[in-house]
């Protein structure tokens, strides 16, 4: 089978992303073994091929919006059969028995294991999963359209929750790629305030196409103080002017599994009235299973690049240089 793997980490203009051919692998017991049709191109696997996260082994092979039909089954799988459709997100395994998955927090597993980072994505023409974090996905989107609502959806959705955002909240979200165009849909579902802080000229056309109130520079104070912001931009400088613009109470979300270094806070600025500060970490199925359900609900419109799999590194250079209108995914079958 075809795969594209990072051959050594280095700077994405440099293609460290390698097409090689490559045995297709076998269904473990419990295991599904996944023909990939589609595979969307996420900022962590920019993260996996530069080096931020070093990868778990040699040639891994990067992606984790993996949308493909179910090729063979291992040893007592129940779940799926043949040739249904399946999606393959960020989250492949956890322990199941420490406190952390005892307690519905699966996320938090210090024993987790990650697609494309740990194990191989979704890069390639088949992948494998176990059959308990595969998810059936809605049968109205087609498979370009659900690959982005993987990751950046269901991420997006978590930072949503740890925001603690309700029905109607007025809600800034800093930076707007692939995840912030598919949570400002759930918001406006909700009939939210949002408003949109970006530099950049297609993320900002965008969002205006998707109805955010205000569009600014990350630095403008907003046009109303934000019950709820949500920073999806890996820029450490943001956490101040977001939090600035919170209300008395209201609550920052950092949404990225990297982010550069954070600049000193002032108390009295950025965190007095109970302002508060949240790290967002994967997510549990139940937030994959809700945020697809409502997705499937609202037909969620994804804006997506499409590109072959022999582009991965020019979809990653594409991403790094903020020159994508939503997001890259690359077909694969």
């Amino acid at each position: 089978m075809r795969a594209v793997v990072v051959e050594r980490p280095a700077a994405i203009e440099s293609n460290p992303l390698r097409l090689i051919e490559r045995a297709r692998p076998r269904p473990a017991a419990g295991e599904i073994l996944v023909r990939v049709r589609c595979c969307g191109v996420c900022r962590t696997d920019l993260h996996v091929a530069e080096g931020d996260l070093a990868p778990r082994h040699p040639q891994i092979v990067p992606g984790h919006e993996i949308v493909g039909v179910v090729e063979a089954l291992g040893a007592g799988c129940r779940r799926f059969q043949p040739g249904d459709r399946v999606g393959i997100a960020w989250l492949r395994e956890t322990c199941g028995r420490c406190k952390y998955c005892r307690t519905e927090r699966e996320n938090l597993c210090p024993n987790a294991r990650f697609t494309g980072w740990d194990h191989d994505g979704g890069y390639a023409d088949f992948a494998i999963v176990h059959e308990d974090f595969a998810y059936p996905l809605p049968a109205a989107i087609s498979d370009e359209q659900a690959a982005p609502l993987l990751c950046a959806g269901i991420i997006g959705y978590r930072a949503i929750k740890r925001a603690d955002v309700k029905p109607g909240a007025t809600v800034g979200l800093y930076g707007f790629g692939g995840s912030a165009h598919l949570a400002i849909q759930v918001l406006k579902h909700w009939r939210c305030r949002i408003f949109v802080m970006s530099r950049g000229g297609t993320h900002r056309e965008l969002a205006q196409e998707l109805g955010a109130e205000w569009i600014g520079a990350a630095e403008e104070p907003p046009p109303a103080p934000l019950d709820a912001a949500i920073l999806f931009a890996p820029a450490g400088g943001l956490v101040r002017p977001a939090l600035a613009a919170l209300d008395r109470g209201g609550i920052l979300a950092i949404a990225g599994i990297y982010l550069s270094p954070v600049p000193t806070l002032d108390y009295e600025s950025h965190l007095f009235y109970e302002k508060e500060l949240r790290s967002v970490t994967a997510n549990t199925r139940r937030d994959g299973a809700e945020f697809l359900q409502i997705a499937g609900e609202i037909q969620i419109r994804t804006h997506t690049v499409p590109l072959e799999l022999d582009e991965a590194n020019r979809a990653l250079n594409l991403l790094k240089h903020d020159q994508l209108k939503g997001a890259a995914v690359l077909r694969v079958s």
